[in-house]
């Protein structure tokens, strides 16, 4: 398999952050002009459903005539086809075609039917780039069954609580020695650590620029000081220079940037924990210091980096891991039990937003967040495949091995790094987001115009679980229409919110290679709203070995190839959350011109597949769209939600531009105007009259509900452009040694 690598940069929260202003192409209404002169207004759009690359929605629009007048108002039914960027989180419509429109002041029927027409041809380009966020927040939809992840194992895993400083180092299963020549040691292949075996059988861990020494691969470590043999202290020498030959780079997660780069942090993590089973730490620094939360029952551990809170009335710890939430009645019990989200104590769904740890809201049931997050993970990212240039290769380790997909007529390859699924006599492989076929397991490897109609059977049990995520919707003759939904990327809709990893163990490839399967558990995955699972507290690109040779780090620990949560490291001292979101979050980068920006779409840089990823690219650490300056956290904020426009409680001050985008229909098609005093207004017999909320309640309640919701959305696409970390140089003075290896491919694509 050709391995793909992206350009890895790594930022964290208390690194300088620069807002770029609303687009001016996101502002409402948008005006499109007929040819007759009759100038058309559109407003915001309100989204009725979206599946896949199909949205359906309504739009109220106020119609001029060339002469001049009043406008009259009316509403549109359209269904198009979108193409969707998750990575800058916008949405563009690629065709539209209206299914019914609504003006009740136009009689002339050949009227109406050039407005359709207008609407039609213009509109899609007229509409420019639209916020996801904006969608989502006023998206209502059932889920697409199919894509549920009914048997999402829920069990704990080993949960380990230390009152001191450490980090979880996982091996998977017993530890696998294999020579590195070049290292001239044994090394622990079934690991994304670097481990070695010395010649005199001492064993060294490497980890953010620190060795530590042990008798054995699973510890006990301590820190080895400057007792570091010379032919030991080489191999570092080796993971850094391999990270530049390979151009990744990483800042430092830790401290901020000074002329655009950032010095690496000398951190020293005091204790070192190793499992051989999946296992996840929690940790606070020192003894729990508790904290209460306003006008809830809870307490949460305000000397934590992880979300571990108290029920007061049942005297019950609770701890939210990799998006599922688990209780016990000690911390140090190794009885921990699951909870489900929409099981939790009911003051879990009263935390405020803009409160300490309002982050957990998009794993409690019944709250927008975690409504907003569903709705997310079902939202593709999508490109246009090239069907004579797209390509891959697959390498399998010995002759291909196949075995039976559970509950389906399917056979998946367990030897190779690639997904491989014979079906009907065919074989198809899913590379980075895009399915090819062939007649032959070693190909040659074709775009495929179709997937296996059993994909969506796979079980969540089977290591290629994910590829039930990848779909195709629509073929020409030189293109293919693909795109990928976060379940790829080891996010699944569980019940009521989104959890990390399927919570199974796949047992590992071993043979002339060692071949990792994803994992769901060790690294304190968390969520946030617009950049999806990261890497919790304690870690950094520093600690991960990625890919030294035969038997080496071979990816499939996280995800598909060139994909990486987010990292963050260990800070110097101690600083509880570690800061944006209410934890410790970067992101995945790739760079231009020697900057980085944000990028965590891996059909960047792919020979034959084009995307709707225009990333932004800043000079003079200033955004290229400077706008309206949105308000960030300060570093250490422990809050997702108290960005800029909303409060507590989830009140929120209305944007400048939202006078302009006042207009709402129903599902029926009346146009109603909500006026500056918060009174609402239907449009009838060519006036605005007032809606009486004592006669019709229900009306004043859904249109109330829909203001709300698209003010949220405005709010949520506001804050994800002011959360766009600054662009850092790759070179340049000041910067520090670089904090790991490269960023290599991935088992399981």
């Amino acid at each position: 398999m050709k391995t793909l690598v992206i350009k890895l940069s790594l930022i964290c929260s208390t690194a300088f952050l620069f807002s770029f202003g609303k687009a001016q192409d996101e502002v409402w209404p948008k005006v499109v002009t007929a040819p007759d002169g009759t100038v058309i207004k559109v407003y915001e759009p309100q989204p009725e459903s979206f599946s896949g690359n199909n949205l359906k929605f309504r739009s109220a629009i106020s119609v001029t005539a060339a002469s001049g007048g009043d406008p009259i108002f009316g509403t549109f039914w359209a269904n198009s086809k979108v193409e969707t960027d998750r990575n800058n989180r916008q949405m563009t419509i690629e065709s539209l075609k209206i299914s019914d429109i609504k003006i009740p002041a136009e009689t002339d029927p050949n009227r109406i039917d050039m407005i359709r027409g207008v609407l039609e041809s213009q509109l899609p380009q007229a509409m420019g780039q639209i916020a996801l966020d904006e969608v989502l927040s006023s998206l209502d939809q059932n889920l697409e069954q199919a894509k549920l992840s009914n048997n999402i194992s829920t069990a704990p895993p080993r949960v380990i609580y230390t009152t001191t400083p450490s980090i979880l180092v996982l091996i998977d299963g017993t530890p696998k020695l294999q020579r590195n020549n070049d290292w001239g040691v044994d090394v622990v292949v079934n690991s994304p650590f670097t481990i070695v075996r010395n010649t005199d059988g001492q064993f060294y861990l490497y980890g953010s620029h620190h060795w530590y020494t042990a008798p054995e691969a699973t510890g006990p470590y301590t820190l080895a000081n400057y007792n570091v043999p010379q032919n030991i202290a080489s191999i570092e020498s080796s993971l850094t220079s391999r990270e530049d030959a390979n151009n990744n780079a990483s800042t430092n997660p830790s401290t901020q940037p000074s002329g655009g780069n950032a010095q690496v942090p000398n951190d020293v993590i005091p204790n070192v924990v190793v499992s051989t089973t999946p296992a996840e730490l929690i940790q606070s620094n020192g003894e729990p210091n508790f904290s209460p939360i306003d006008g809830t029952s809870l307490l949460y551990m305000k000397n934590s980096a992880n979300d571990i809170f108290m029920d007061v009335n049942s005297q019950d710890y609770f701890v939210l891991i990799s998006g599922r939430w688990y209780k016990s009645h000690s911390l140090t019990s190794n009885q921990w039990e699951y909870v489900a989200a929409d099981k939790l104590p009911a003051d879990f769904a009263k935390i405020p937003e803009g409160a300490p740890k309002d982050n957990v809201l998009a794993s409690v049931a019944g709250t927008d967040a975690a409504r907003e997050a569903v709705l997310d993970a079902q939202i593709p990212q999508t490109a246009k495949v090239d069907r004579n240039t797209a390509n891959t290769e697959v390498t399998y380790n010995g002759n291909p091995q196949f075995e039976p997909i559970k509950g389906t007529h399917m056979e998946y390859a367990i030897n190779t790094l690639s997904t491989v699924i014979r079906y009907q006599g065919k074989y198809y492989v899913v590379d980075n987001g895009v399915w090819f076929i062939s007649d032959n397991p070693y190909g040659p490897w074709t775009v495929s115009t179709e997937r296996p109609d059993e994909v969506d059977m796979i079980p969540p049990d089977n290591p290629d679980y994910n590829a039930k995520y990848v779909n195709i919707y629509d073929v020409t003759p030189d293109y293919v229409y693909m795109g990928y939904t976060p379940g790829y990327l080891n996010s699944y809709v569980y019940g009521p919110t989104v959890v990390y990893g399927t919570g199974y163990y796949y047992n590992p490839w071993y043979g002339g290679y060692y071949y990792p399967r994803p994992w769901s558990w060790g690294f304190n995955f968390g969520y946030n709203p617009w950049y999806g699972w990261s890497f919790g507290f304690g870690y950094s690109f520093g600690w991960f070995n990625m890919g030294f040779g035969w038997g080496g780090w071979h990816g499939g620990w996280w995800g598909p190839a060139v994909y990486h949560p987010a990292f963050c490291g260990w800070h110097g001292g101690y600083h509880p959350y570690g800061g944006f979101y209410g934890r410790s979050v970067a992101y995945n980068r790739t760079y231009i011109n020697n900057r980085a920006t944000i990028n965590n779409n891996i059909y960047v840089n792919r020979r034959g597949v084009a995307t709707r990823d225009n990333v932004r690219v800043a000079v003079n650490n200033r955004p290229n769209n400077p706008g309206a300056a949105y308000g960030r956290p300060n570093a250490g904020s422990q809050s997702v939600y108290n960005r800029n426009n909303m409060q507590s409680g989830g009140a929120m001050n209305r944007p400048a531009y939202q006078s302009r985008n006042n207009l709402y229909s129903d599902r029926q098609g009346n146009v109603y105007q909500r006026t500056q005093q918060g009174q609402w207004q239907q449009r009838s017999n060519r006036q605005w009259s007032p809606v009486n909320n004592n006669q019709h309640p229900e009306v004043v309640q859904n249109l109330n509900r829909a203001q709300s919701m698209r003010e949220r959305g405005n709010v949520r696409a506001q804050n994800f452009q002011a959360a766009r970390p600054a662009p850092v140089q790759r070179s340049g003075g000041g910067g520090g040694r670089p904090s790991g290896g490269s960023g290599g491919g991935s088992r399981r694509r």
